[in-house]
């Protein structure tokens, strides 16, 4: 298997186990995204949140009208400018979700063994006998025998909560299933999937397009996750229906990865997505138990050759209702982290669940933890074996900086960019200490309005395992004259002093233009 020698350096010292860990203005390289909803929207709450460790905010839309978001993405400014620190927003999709719908959100009780029908007729009630879905087609899709599974909204796959049912028979519209397992279906929403079954539904929704259109544009979104992602030509539509838009040209997408359908043509939807996001919860129905800790292994080991973001969900869902994770989740998290992944998506946990902050706190230290003990030495010979031969000279830059940085046991690399390409790349090959972006706006224009770019670009990095932005000022380009390089350097180095990445008598790599030519250099810094 790809990596199975990546997961430990060793040996480990048994006593470093007991030493407690070490308190960081970074909690960690790994990013962390977290969704923000009721338990997480004030201003108090999200200041909490960033200041754990979240470095992207996520909003999903299969709850809450533009205006609920709306609210929550001001108090996240207020929060942001508050502490002074960046927060990217992503945008995520509803796609062709299945949901059945519960508007009286009476508890609706099923038992083993019984029968209970799924109806596309929205006007019934729903009850231990009947659940209506917003899928029309739902008869012509399933075959007696296939499995269905219903649970809540966000649901973490508790057999209390959720239920297992099996097609017994199919009465012109409706389907009758077999209940597979005990459970109490609460609130008024529940998320509905066949497995390894495709339905006929557009990955872009008419409802997502008017939501992109409107809170979307309104508020020049970071990422855009993709749900249901199946082929790439469904990247392909969304990226020109945000070209069409004008103002979300610069935006991200990621790709959603939650079906066999998915993961089927997952190597051309990595060609053209922006990054991949596991998501374990839908996937995790689709495959047999067995096979998704594979799917994740081989998935980020292609994201990490393509030097795209991935990003893996469902890691701590008992952290919903609990202050601790339980052992199999902290081992998840701190797996995820030694397969390569960049960060680490929380959904219910910090959108309903009673503890966000803790949530985000813990997440962060495991991951710590674990990048300490990265081996990243053979990551970044298997990088370099699998790096396309003649490597690009920004590249050739790249890994320069990084193999100068370890080999001098720089505290830190400061990379000057515009697109944000260059920090990227350097990023790639996972260096052992933080990447400080300096991003450099750039003066463009539309032939109607000038405008500086860099904003999108410094935010977008926040998704990128070891990379911390600074926004540098425009008045200084950074390129080709030495004294304006020198005079940005000294403000980064100032920023990573002020943040505790630079000590006195550190060792600084630095990779920026000058001219034409792009340098890497090494500085030693005095008291």
């Amino acid at each position: 298997m790809q990596g199975a020698n990546l997961l430990l350096e060793e040996p480990i010292r048994m006593a470093s186990i007991l030493e407690p860990s070490k308190a960081n203005f970074f909690p960690a390289m790994t990013k962390i995204i977290g969704t923000l909803g009721p338990k997480s929207r004030s201003v108090e709450e999200i200041e909490g949140c960033l200041k754990a460790g979240m470095s992207v905010a996520r909003f999903d839309f299969s709850g809450g009208d533009n205006d609920y978001h709306q609210e929550t993405l001001e108090n996240l400014k207020i929060a942001a400018k508050g502490i002074k620190k960046l927060c990217a927003i992503m945008l995520d999709t509803v796609g062709p979700e299945l949901q059945v719908f519960n508007k009286s959100e009476e508890p609706i009780v099923l038992e083993i063994d019984a029968f209970v029908t799924l109806t596309p007729d929205q006007t019934k009630e729903a009850s231990s006998e009947v659940l209506p879905v917003n899928y029309a087609g739902l008869a012509k899709t399933v075959t007696k025998g296939d499995t269905i599974f219903v649970g809540q909204y966000l649901f973490t796959g508790s057999e209390t909560t959720s239920v297992w049912l099996e097609v017994a028979e199919i009465k012109d519209q409706d389907v009758v299933c077999c209940v597979k397992n005990s459970a109490t279906l609460a609130g008024s929403l529940f998320t509905m999937h066949i497995s390894q079954v495709h339905i006929d539904l557009p990955t872009l929704s008419d409802t997502d397009k008017h939501v992109i259109a409107t809170w979307g544009v309104r508020n020049n979104i970071d990422f855009l996750s993709l749900s249901y992602t199946r082929h790439a030509e469904d990247i392909r539509q969304t990226r020109a229906y945000l070209d069409e838009l004008g103002n979300l040209q610069q935006t991200q997408i990621f790709a959603k990865i939650e079906t066999i359908e998915g993961l089927k043509h997952f190597d051309e939807i990595l060609q053209e997505a922006d990054g991949i996001i596991l998501s374990r919860g839908n996937l995790g129905i689709d495959l047999q138990p067995e096979k998704v800790f594979l799917f994740q292994k081989a998935a980020v080991h292609k994201c990490n050759m393509a030097g795209k973001p991935a990003v893996v969900t469902r890691v701590v869902d008992s952290m919903s209702g609990n202050l601790r994770p339980t052992r199999a989740e902290a081992t998840d998290v701190a797996n995820a982290v030694l397969d390569g992944t960049d960060a680490i998506l929380l959904g219910a946990e910090t959108f309903r669940g009673l503890y966000p902050l803790g949530t985000i706190s813990i997440v962060g230290k495991i991951c710590a933890e674990a990048e300490k003990v990265y081996n990243q030495a053979v990551y970044f010979k298997r990088t370099m074996k699998h790096s396309i031969e003649p490597m690009s000279h920004l590249e050739s830059i790249a890994t320069t900086a990084v193999s100068a940085a370890i080999n001098v046991k720089a505290s830190v690399i400061v990379v000057f960019t515009a697109s944000g390409r260059t920090a990227r790349l350097i990023a790639k090959y996972r260096p052992t200490m933080p990447v400080l972006s300096v991003v450099i706006p750039r003066l463009t224009t539309n032939q109607l309005r000038w405008s500086f770019t860099g904003a999108f670009q410094a935010r977008q990095t926040l998704v990128v395992r070891g990379l911390f932005p600074m926004l540098a000022d425009p008045r200084h380009p950074a390129e080709s004259i030495n004294a304006t390089n020198d005079s940005v350097l000294k403000i980064a180095l100032d920023h990573g002093k002020t943040v505790g990445l630079i000590k006195p008598h550190d060792r600084i790599v630095v990779c920026q233009k000058i001219g034409d030519s792009a340098v890497v250099k090494i500085l030693e810094l005095e008291d």
